[in-house]
């Protein structure tokens, strides 16, 4: 059975190929699923479209070295980014999102993007010299165990990475910690409804390439409550319709007939969920518990 760190330095290294070779052979911007794509970095063979990630070309902020066509949605769309705001990218990659809120958030604002991939790193950094931003920066580190300070953020994104994090709850929870109170989330990625057969749930590649690693819609959801986030919405939801040639490749013709049949898939979600503002102390006027009342 595969570990988390495992997987962790299965998606690492998948991700540090795809610097390396987008760095060498030009980036490929067509959302279609290839080596450089989020639905198959392991995969030699193009041919198939798979369109997980939203049109960024038309978006204040695009810069196109930046963009490896790894995205499912485009959460900065939804993250009502203000003027000023501090911003964090969770899986930042080469920067493209960064970018894109940094147009947002003005020259005032801040734009943090973290990534725990030395390649995407040091990609990313490139390009914001190149572009002399002073207000991106990039940071090393994993999402489960943020080198960040509490309180940070007043809006944090992240496009199609939390499901290859192996500890969600984990990484909910460090997202919370870095918001401050009143600051709130919008996040894409990848969940599921209904069961996936079994060769595809367990292929390591997939798992690199956000399928596999995916869980269902309820219960990400139901992460996301439990780490103490409130109003959360989705903002946007999409299927993943995987072309048949794909699906024969992990299950056999009559679990390709079931799950065509059953209402099971793959989706592309945008979620939004805030984090409150604390309590406020309970006054003498509005006290009457056991605990606080005299008379």
């Amino acid at each position: 059975m595969t570990t988390a760190e495992e997987l962790k330095a299965i998606v690492r290294q998948k991700y540090g190929d795809i610097a390396r070779q987008e760095e060498t052979q030009g980036v490929a911007v067509d959302g279609g699923c290839g080596p450089s794509s989020c639905c198959g970095p392991g995969a030699t063979d193009t041919s198939y479209s798979i369109l997980m990630n939203d049109e960024y070309h038309t978006v204040d902020g695009y810069v196109a070295d930046a963009d490896l066509g790894l995205g499912c949605g485009l959460p900065t769309q939804f993250a009502q980014i203000k003027p000023g705001n501090t911003v964090v990218d969770l899986g930042s990659g080469a920067g493209n999102d960064c970018f894109v809120a940094r147009a947002e958030t003005g020259e005032t604002g801040r734009v943090i993007g973290l990534d725990m991939t030395p390649g995407m790193i040091d990609r990313a950094r490139k390009n914001a010299k190149a572009l002399n931003y002073t207000n991106v920066e990039f940071v090393y580190g994993d999402i489960e165990d943020m080198p960040l300070p509490d309180n940070l953020a007043d809006v944090v994104v992240s496009n199609c990475v939390m499901n290859l994090v192996p500890d969600k709850a984990r990484a909910f929870q460090e997202t919370y910690r870095i918001l401050k109170p009143g600051g709130h989330f919008s996040i894409s990625d990848i969940v599921l409804v209904g069961d996936l057969p079994e060769g595809l749930q367990r292929d390591a590649e997939l798992y690199a390439g956000c399928v596999s690693g995916a869980i269902q819609e309820r219960d990400y959801l139901d992460i996301v409550t439990r780490s103490g986030f409130t109003a959360l919405q989705v903002q946007k939801k999409k299927e993943i319709n995987l072309p048949t040639e794909l699906l024969q490749t992990y299950i056999t013709a009559d679990e390709l007939a079931a799950y065509r049949q059953d209402g099971r898939g793959i989706y592309s979600i945008t979620v939004f969920a805030r984090k409150p503002l604390p309590s406020q102390e309970p006054s003498a006027e509005s006290c009457c518990g056991p605990t606080c009342c005299n008379g």
